[in-house]
């Protein structure tokens, strides 16, 4: 190349002087050198931004809102303040969380980990006669901060965001800086020659979503010899090139499929987040009410057990008159131990069903810690509503008590209506359309055909030529320590050098191609077989659900009335018993079926709360918020049809029974 050697004042128009030159070089350099020197709190902190920002945008393309997220965890967990006030054993620093541990050696200086300053010294120690109780609200609240199923389901979500940002990074301008310093002596001919020459350059990339990849770098060259006259050099020199596929690889959607791939994964994290909020918790709640009915069965058994002692004490006391005979003191001492023995097993159910509960959702099983009794009888007092709704909308019956049909009169039987209890019992094709259009993972699930049907067409298009067009430029000079003796060098684009190639290559071999795409036809077959399964499991989750609640509303009818009949049971027995009437054996069966019947209709009451919470969220209409807490889906009232409700309407009754629901 050419050099200009002419005065500054001579040099065309375009063509910058060497101090502009240098001071722009070295201005690229200082922000690139800068840029790279955060610590690494501050690169954690960035990526915490650039993940937030792109799943508050996300959350408000999938949900239509955006909702507070963040997957650090509160320095203060239920966890670590039960190990700390309960005085509980734990194995090393791991067990009160991340923020105990200690900084390994080269741990990043003043990042994430923050040592506490107490030494978890004695505390307040919590007895059985003090435990921290929980409500059910409080349980979800305690699930959603301290449950590691919980904990990993976020942290999906923001490695998903973290992926696409990593995605969205291949299209963005990407600046590189470089400095070089070189010491070099010459033992040629002659004396020996000393040199030094230093280097600054800075570059730029930058991947455009046509597909051209453009490249440009600017470097600036201080050249000098340290012996004879010592001359030195300065050099300036400026490249840049361009890469554009035209047929192969080509294409906005060819090139931004990863993109557009990773920016669908973090809606469907986000959906999948969604709808393990929502099975999370109903699964809190069917745990706690699990405990809870387990806690009542403790309860009837221990009035079994007193009942069931009274009654052996009674037969004591009549045979020693001679009233009874002794093998009805022998029954009676063997039911006592029965009792006794189902007593025992109700307690330590109930501890293993509480001490399961703590493990599920992060706590220690040792921690002192009771669940809300009253939860039990609020939700009593609302199911009586519903079975007196029950009641209210129930044909009335006559006055007067019919007539007993003789023994071999035909037997009819009578299906339970629907639409009479609770407000979810709703018609089952109003349900799973509900259904169909509010659950996350079927959306998921389409949209994985549409992302299998793009990833055909990405496929298809590797089957074309590959033809490419690169163009590079270059102006100005380098300088090294053979050419410090040379006038400095000029930055001229009119004399620069510029080139032009098209390259192609033509497909004759495309056996890997060929399989690939055959596979992308196969997996879009598999991707819409998931939809038709997944549809179907909805519609078979829905209906078993609207079977469960019109069954566990029937139990809680039929175990109510079965209750009330077994206390009457219960009293007649031991007055007639009193009165030499009856036998022990009569009282001890009757105390046995009022314990059945109280553990029944306790199981009935959890069963039909669950199975409501099940359906909300089968049908993808429980919300829940980012604290764990939900917010019911309340139905409104259902259209009446012309010939009456088509919810209400059963099948004819029949001896064996009904046929389809629907």
């Amino acid at each position: 190349m050419l050099l200009d050697r002419s005065p500054p004042h001579d040099r065309p128009l375009g063509a910058p002087a060497r101090p502009v030159l240098a001071l722009a070089a070295l201005g690229s350099l200082a922000v690139t050198v800068l840029a790279g020197c955060e610590s690494a709190g501050d690169y954690r902190r960035g990526a915490d931004r650039a993940a937030g920002a792109i799943i508050e945008r996300q959350q408000k393309k999938a949900l239509g809102e955006s909702k507070p997220f963040t997957i650090e965890r509160p320095a203060e967990t239920l966890r670590r303040k039960l190990l700390r006030d309960q005085d509980l054993q734990y194995a090393g620093p791991a067990s009160l969380g991340t923020r105990a541990l200690e900084p390994i050696e080269h741990w990043p200086e003043d990042d994430y980990l923050e040592l506490s300053s107490d030494k978890f010294g004695p505390v307040p120690v919590a007895t059985e006669a003090d435990p921290i109780v929980l409500t059910l609200n409080e349980a979800l609240q305690v699930a959603a901060r301290n449950s590691r199923a919980y904990q990993s389901q976020k942290e999906a979500v923001y490695r998903a965001a973290l992926a696409l940002d990593l995605e969205r990074d291949a299209f963005r301008s990407t600046w590189s800086g470089l400095l070089e310093g070189l010491v070099g002596v010459d033992h040629g001919a002659g004396a020996p020659e000393t040199a030094t020459v230093g280097t600054a350059s800075a570059s730029v990339t930058r991947r455009l979503e046509s597909g051209a990849t453009l490249t440009s770098r600017l470097a600036l060259d201080v050249a000098k010899l340290l012996t004879a006259n010592r001359p030195s050099s300065t050099g300036v020199l400026f490249d840049a090139s361009i890469e554009i596929p035209l047929l192969r690889g080509a294409g906005r959607w060819v090139v931004t499929e990863p993109l557009t791939q990773a920016q669908r994964d973090t809606l469907y994290a986000i959906h999948a987040f969604e709808r393990f909020k929502r099975t999370f918790a109903v699964d809190v709640a069917e745990r706690y009410l699990g405990v809870l009915q387990a806690l009542d069965q403790v309860r009837n058994a221990e009035e079994n057990y007193r009942r069931v002692v009274r009654a052996a004490r009674g037969a004591r006391a009549r045979a020693e008159q001679g009233i009874v005979p002794e093998i009805q003191v022998d029954q009676a001492a063997q039911d006592e131990l029965r009792a006794r023995n189902r007593w025992i097993s109700a307690r330590e159910s109930y501890r293993s069903q509480l001490d399961s509960f703590k493990v599920q959702f992060g706590l220690p099983t040792d921690a002192e810690l009771r669940l809300d009794r009253d939860e039990l009888t609020r939700l009593r007092d609302e199911l009586d509503a519903v079975l007196e709704r029950v009641r209210q909308r129930q044909p009335k019956r006559a006055a007067t008590r019919p007539a007993v049909p003789p023994a071999d009169a035909p037997v009819k039987l009578t299906a339970p209506q629907r639409g009479i209890g609770g407000p979810l019992e709703i018609p089952p094709r109003r349900a799973i359309e509900t259904a169909l259009d509010h659950r996350l993972d079927l959306r998921t699930a389409q949209g994985e055909v549409y992302d299998a049907e793009r990833r055909v067409a990405v496929a298809a298009n590797r089957f074309l030529p590959e033809l490419t067009l690169l163009g590079t430029a270059r102006a100005g000079e380098g300088r090294s320590a053979g050419s410090a003796a040379l006038p400095d060098a000029e930055l001229r684009f009119d004399r620069g050098e510029y080139d032009a190639l098209l390259t192609m290559d033509l497909p004759l071999e495309r056996t890997a191609e060929r399989n690939q795409y055959r596979n992308a036809l196969i997996d879009l077959e598999r991707a819409v077989r998931e939809v038709q399964g997944l549809e179907d499991r909805i519609k078979l989750e829905v209906r078993d659900n609207l079977r469960g609640l019109l069954d566990s509303r029937e139990s809680l009818r039929i175990q109510a009335q079965a209750v009330a009949l077994a206390r009457r049971r219960v009293d007649s027995t031991e007055a007639f018993f009193e009165l030499g009437r009856t036998e022990i054996r009569d009282v001890l069966e009757a105390q046995d079926a009022l314990v059945s019947a109280q553990n029944a209709l306790t199981s009935a009451l959890v069963s039909y709360r669950v199975t409501e919470l099940q359906l909300q969220a089968d049908m993808g209409v429980l919300a829940v918020n980012h604290e764990g807490l939900w917010e019911e889906y309340e139905p409104g009232p259902p259209a009446e049809p012309a010939g009456g409700r088509a919810d209400r309407a059963g099948p004819a009754p029949s001896e064996e029974g009904t046929k389809a629901d629907e």
